[in-house]
C-alpha cells in the first residue's frame, strides 16, 4: 500500500483495494498499460469478453498464488448504465477496465509485483520492452503514508446541495409508492459536500480508513486530480474457481461506546421486522440472480450482525456452486445493482431513483474490484465513499426505504453512514 501510494503519478490512473482484517490482503495498481471502456446494460459482460480475449493473446508468467497476482485487471462501474456523466464525475465513466503498468498483490507479509507492457508489434525489440519494465520498477519508491493534518489553517465548509428536508420528502414519496404497490423497496441517497482550506490528501485519508475500518474493503481509484475513495462493508461477489460467494447486507443501526447499549442495539436490529424484511428482499433477489449460473445456491437461514466502527448491519452470507466457469465480471453484472443499493423490483426502482434523489450517483453504489485471466476475482459495492478533487469533496450515503420507513429516522441513518468519511474530510 505504501509503495503504491508513494509511487503514483498525479496524471496517471491508480487503484487500491484492501481488507486489512482479512489476512492483510491488498491489491494495488499504478499507471495503465491498457484501458477499456464500456457503457449500457451489457457493460460488465462486454468488458469481460474484451478482457478475456486480451488475456488469451497475452504473454505472462503464471499467477494465482496468492489470488490476484500475475496478469490482473481492475475495473470500476457506475451505479447507472450511463452514470458519471455530470462534470463532477469526469473521468469516471459507466464502465472502465484497466490493465495497470504495475500491479501489487499482498497477502500476509509477502507482496508480489507484476509489470505489464503493451507490445503492439511482433517485431518489437525485446531489449526495449525489458528497458520499459526496468523503468517501471526504478520509479517505485517506499515512503510512510502521510498523516492527516488534524487542524489545517483555514475554514472548512460543509453543506448539502439538497436540503435535508428534500431527502425526507423523497422518503415520504417513496413510502407512498411502496404502499400503493408500485414497488417493495427503494434505496435513496443524499450528497454532502465539503470544501477544505487545503487540498485533500487521498493517501492520508486512506490511512485513516485502514485503521478505522479494518473489517471493511478500503478502496480508492484515482483519475488525474480526482480520487474516488471509501470503506465499504459490502461484498458484491467473489469468484474462486467454481465457487461464488456474496452477502446480503441490509438493515442498519448505530453503534455505542457502551458495550451493553451496543449489544442491545444489535439485538434490537436482529429482532426488527422492518430490517429483517429489508434484508430478506436483498437475499432473495441475489439468490434468484445467481441461480441461472449455479448448480445450487445456499443462503444463511438467519441474518447475523456485522459490526464496523460506526454502524452495525444485518448480513446473510450466500454461496453458490457454479455450473460452468462464468467470470467474476459477468457475475457482478448479474447481481448489480442489488436491492441493497437499488430496490425491488430492480427496474422500477432504478427508473425512480434519479427523480427522487436529484443527483448523479456516479460510482457511488457501483462496483469496484479486480479479475484475473481465469475469471476469478472480487468486487465490492462502493459505499461509505467520497469523491475528492482538490479542496472539494462530495460524500454519499443512502438508506433502504420500505413500507414502514420513517423519513426522520432514515435521514438520521444517512448521518450515521456519513460518519465514515465526513469527520475525516471536515477537520
Amino acid at each position: 500500500m505504501a509503495i503504491a501510494l508513494s509511487s503514483r503519478a498525479g496524471h496517471e490512473r491508480w487503484y487500491v483495494l484492501e481488507q486489512p482484517a482479512r489476512v492483510s490482503t491488498a491489491h494495488a495498481g499504478l499507471g495503465a498499460a491498457l484501458r477499456l471502456d464500456a457503457e449500457g446494460p451489457e457493460r460488465f459482460r462486454e468488458l469481460e469478453r474484451r478482457w478475456m480475449a486480451l488475456a488469451e493473446r497475452a504473454l505472462s508468467d503464471a499467477g494465482g498464488d496468492p489470488p490476484g497476482s500475475g496478469l490482473v485487471a481492475y475495473a470500476g462501474f457506475a451505479f447507472a448504465e450511463d452514470g458519471g456523466s455530470s462534470p463532477a464525475w469526469q473521468g469516471f465513466g459507466p464502465g472502465s477496465l484497466t490493465v495497470p503498468a504495475v500491479w501489487f498483490a499482498r497477502r500476509g507479509q509477502s507482496t508480489w509485483i507484476t509489470c505489464n507492457v503493451a507490445v503492439h508489434s511482433r517485431d518489437a525489440d525485446p531489449d526495449a520492452v525489458l528497458s520499459e519494465v526496468q523503468d517501471l520498477l526504478t520509479g517505485l519508491r517506499e515512503q510512510p503514508l502521510p498523516m492527516l493534518d488534524p487542524a489545517p489553517v483555514g475554514r472548512f465548509t460543509v453543506h448539502s446541495p439538497m436540503p435535508p428536508a428534500h431527502y425526507e420528502e423523497a422518503v415520504r414519496s417513496a413510502v407512498r409508492r411502496i404502499r400503493a404497490g408500485e414497488l417493495q423497496k427503494i434505496v435513496l441517497a443524499r450528497e454532502v459536500q465539503v470544501q477544505a482550506p487545503v487540498a485533500h490528501d487521498p493517501a492520508a485519508v486512506l490511512d485513516v480508513l485502514r485503521h478505522g475500518f479494518p473489517e471493511c474493503f478500503v478502496y480508492a481509484a484515482g483519475r488525474g486530480d480526482a480520487t474516488f475513495i471509501g470503506a465499504t462493508p459490502e461484498l458484491l461477489v467473489r469468484r474462486e474457481g467454481m465457487r461464488a460467494s456474496t452477502v446480503a447486507l441490509a438493515g442498519s443501526t448505530r453503534r455505542s461506546s457502551d458495550p451493553a447499549v451496543d449489544d442491545h442495539l444489535g439485538e434490537s436490529l436482529l429482532r426488527s421486522d422492518k430490517n429483517r424484511h429489508e434484508n430478506l428482499l436483498v437475499a432473495e433477489r441475489i439468490a434468484r440472480q445467481l441461480k441461472p449460473y449455479a448448480v445450487w445456491v445456499t443462503t444463511a437461514p438467519e441474518p447475523v450482525l456485522v459490526r464496523v466502527a460506526n454502524i452495525q448491519h444485518l448480513a446473510a452470507p450466500i454461496r453458490a456452486q457454479l455450473r460452468r466457469p462464468v467470470g467474476v465480471l459477468t457475475l457482478a453484472g448479474a447481481l448489480h445493482p442489488t436491492p441493497a443499493v437499488g430496490g425491488e423490483p430492480g427496474i422500477a426502482a432504478q427508473r425512480l431513483i434519479p427523480a427522487l434523489e436529484g443527483l448523479d450517483r456516479g460510482w457511488y453504489a457501483g462496483a469496484l474490484g479486480w479479475t484475473d485471466t481465469a475469471g476469478d476475482g472480487e468486487f465490492c459495492v462502493t459505499l461509505r465513499c467520497a469523491l475528492l478533487r482538490g479542496r472539494d469533496a462530495s460524500c454519499y450515503a443512502g438508506c433502504g426505504i420500505v413500507a414502514d420507513s420513517d423519513p426522520a429516522a432514515e435521514l438520521e441513518e444517512t448521518e450515521i453512514k456519513l460518519q465514515a468519511l465526513l469527520p475525516v474530510l471536515s477537520g
